[in-house]
């Protein structure tokens, strides 16, 4: 079977996770993934969410020594209603989508007061967001380009993130950086909160980004939307990651019928 549920324990109790395309996904509504993370004690030893979309899956399946990173994260939530939608159509079963921007447009107003750290951004897209919250005390570091080719500057962001010790931080520098880059905190002892890896969400919260409709997105065409607005950075993406992620469902749905 393409899907294995199953129990997974963390300090708030149990999590059904769905097994697509061999990544164990958090099988939780929106609403119970912000409860979630909203009930974690500020206190707990560093964790992290992350959302993968189809770009992610095919990096996951390219280079399956990144899994570990997913493994290892508190929630993995399934970002992509395209992965959703066509894994239904092949008979596969699935988890629940939760997008990282909707996770972000709930939590935000639930932090109020609190201190929460953002790595990354540019420094006018960080001006917009403190402006759309002025309640939220954030605080950010802007860490170079290339960062996994820079150690220094890796060092650098993790080391920030455990030094403030926000109740939230958010990783806005890209997939697969802000996932290490989490996976790296959360080997910190001294290192608290929960680490964010939402893409482009917090742009979308600030008002500097466009979102699809939501009726794309829930038909599984918010990469067209993307499409449109970006087309040189997107196009690599959709063109030809996406549909090797759609290939491997098709495969797996051939083996399901035969087992």
């Amino acid at each position: 079977m393409a899907r294995r549920a199953v129990l997974s324990m963390d300090n708030l109790g149990l999590t059904s996770t769905t097994s697509l395309l061999g990544i164990e996904f958090s099988n939780v509504t929106e609403e119970t993934a912000v409860r979630r993370v909203l009930a974690r004690p500020e206190a707990a030893r560093f964790g992290y969410v992350v959302t993968p979309n189809a770009d992610h899956i095919d990096r996951l399946m390219r280079i399956p020594r990144l899994r570990a990173v997913y493994r290892r994260a508190m929630l993995c939530l399934l970002e992509s209603w395209g992965v959703a939608v066509v894994a239904g159509m092949f008979g596969l079963e699935y988890p629940c989508v939760v997008t990282g921007a909707r996770l972000t447009n709930a939590l935000l107003p639930h932090l109020h007061g609190r201190r929460v750290a953002v790595v990354g951004m540019r420094d006018e897209e960080f001006a917009a967001l403190c402006a759309r919250f002025p309640k939220v005390e954030f605080v950010h570091h802007q860490p170079p380009m290339a960062l996994l080719e820079d150690d220094v500057a890796f060092a650098a962001a993790v080391a920030f993130v455990c030094r403030t010790r926000a109740a939230f931080t958010f990783f806005v520098v890209g997939a697969p950086v802000q996932e290490l880059l989490a996976f790296s905190v959360a080997q910190c002892p001294e290192a608290v909160g929960i680490g964010l890896c939402v893409g482009t969400a917090l742009q979308l919260a600030a008002g500097v980004r466009t979102p699809p409709p939501r009726w794309m997105t829930e038909h599984g065409l918010a990469w067209l939307h993307g499409l449109g607005h970006e087309p040189l950075r997107l196009a690599g993406r959709y063109l030809l990651a996406d549909p090797r992620v759609l290939v491997a469902l098709g495969l797996a749905a051939i083996r399901q019928k035969i087992h």
